[in-house]
């Protein structure tokens, strides 16, 4: 689970912006009627749900970005050779580009907490800690500081008896390799926790289910899968699934004796005519195929307790489906889920608390400020959010100067 994540000085962001799940202390009566939006871990009190809201180019795929870029690098950077350079562009004005991008990351696995955080530049790491929490007090799991000297005893600190012979891993580990991500690689045991978090518990985007556990989670929530369809106005009366045989990826059915391979296909049936079916991933709508891709992957987020982070995950889908789909992360019992949306419907405080709506606006130096409907102490919960928000009262609401005439003269039509 996530906690809290901070960035700074990377693309449009600035200065640091926080994405916080630990809930605000509200007590009033609509909160307690959402009471499932929430749940609890030791004395804190998380959220399962957040929602970024704001105009185009306010930030909110900046923000997007840089969780994606932090999760591939702990993945990734055992693999970088000497001289690779980290494919980011930091903030551009006030000589920023001179200056480190930093990344922290507050979360929970295996009923632990963890602080981790790294600051680079586009050639290299400066520095890297990881703490936990096994007593609810902070202790040092391992601290990295490339200023400090040349010696990796002078640049590397380590707890007391958490890391099996770490100056081994330090001494594989190079500017531009994050050491959690050779730790993992070398098999050591805590850094294999934190690897395999980022890997498997923090997913971003839509990665494709497959094999007998998509079989598994289809056959469980057949029922729930086809009721969120009829929300979107769909025909389809029935969904079957069916692990066949198929040529090898490149290779052409007609080619003698194809190697051949397991793949698992969705078929279709419509109310109009139950005998004929379809294949899902090659003959429905992109829309169709879309909400069913998104269900199956929220099914496994909310049954693993995983949290997934979606840019725009409601486009093309009406608000009750979209609302669906928040609702299905709040039936949860931890899984958690942060989304970018442009869909002014979801501001709705009878759905959504205030500290789980947060806004994106652009300031006048360029650079990106995340605040959250909580921090206006000035609303009152009794009022209407969305209107609010397009009346341009939270500040992240575009200001289009538009009409017909005005068009017109743009287009020489005058």
């Amino acid at each position: 689970m996530l906690l809290e994540m901070k960035f700074s000085n990377f693309f449009s962001i600035k200065d640091e912006i926080s994405i916080d799940f630990k809930a605000g202390t509200i007590n009033t009566a609509s909160s307690r009627e959402l009471a499932d939006n929430i749940f609890s871990f030791g004395d804190e009190t998380v959220l399962k749900v957040q929602g970024l809201f704001g105009p185009n180019a306010s930030g909110k795929s900046s923000i997007l970005k840089a969780v994606s870029f932090c999760r591939q690098l702990v993945i990734d950077s055992f693999q970088n050779n000497e001289g690779s350079v980290f494919n980011y562009v930091p903030f551009k004005f006030d000589s920023y580009s001179e200056k480190p991008s930093t990344f922290y990351i507050d979360f929970v696995t295996g009923g632990i907490e963890y602080e981790y955080s790294f600051k680079i530049t586009k050639n290299e790491i400066i520095s890297e800690e990881l703490y936990y929490h096994p007593n609810k007090r902070a202790v040092k799991i391992f601290t990295r500081n490339e200023t400090k000297g040349v010696s990796k005893t002078e640049i590397y600190s380590f707890g007391e008896g958490l890391f099996v012979k770490p100056l081994d891993v330090a001494q594989s580990t190079g500017k531009n390799t994050l050491f959690i991500s050779r730790a993992s690689q070398m098999d050591r045991e805590i850094a294999k926790k934190v690897y395999n978090f980022f890997r498997t518990e923090f997913l971003i985007g839509l990665p494709l289910l497959s094999g007998k556990y998509a079989v598994e989670l289809f056959n469980e929530n057949k029922e729930l899968i086809l009721q969120a369809l009829k929300m979107a106005d769909s025909d389809i009366s029935d969904i079957s699934v069916k692990i066949e045989k198929a040529p090898a990826f490149g290779i052409m059915p007609q080619t003698a004796n194809p190697q051949m391979v397991e793949v698992i296909n969705f078929y279709t049936t419509h109310k109009g005519n139950q005998n004929i079916s379809f294949h899902l991933q090659a003959e429905e709508s992109a829309g169709t195929i879309q909400i069913f891709n998104l269900l199956l992957i929220l099914l496994d987020v909310c049954k693993n307790e995983k949290t997934l982070i979606l840019d725009e995950f409601d486009a093309s889908l009406h608000t009750e489906l979209a609302q669906f789909i928040l609702d299905l992360v709040n039936a949860s019992k931890s899984a958690q889920f942060l989304f970018t949306s442009h869909n002014t419907n979801l501001l709705n405080i009878k759905k959504m608390r205030r500290d789980q709506i947060l806004f994106t606006n652009k300031k006048e130096d360029g650079s990106t400020e995340v605040y959250s409907l909580f921090d206006f102490k000035d609303f009152r919960e009794n009022m209407d959010a969305e209107k609010c928000y397009l009346q341009g009262r939270f500040d992240a609401i575009p200001y289009i100067n538009s009409s017909v005439s005005l068009i017109k003269n743009l287009l020489g039509e005058n």
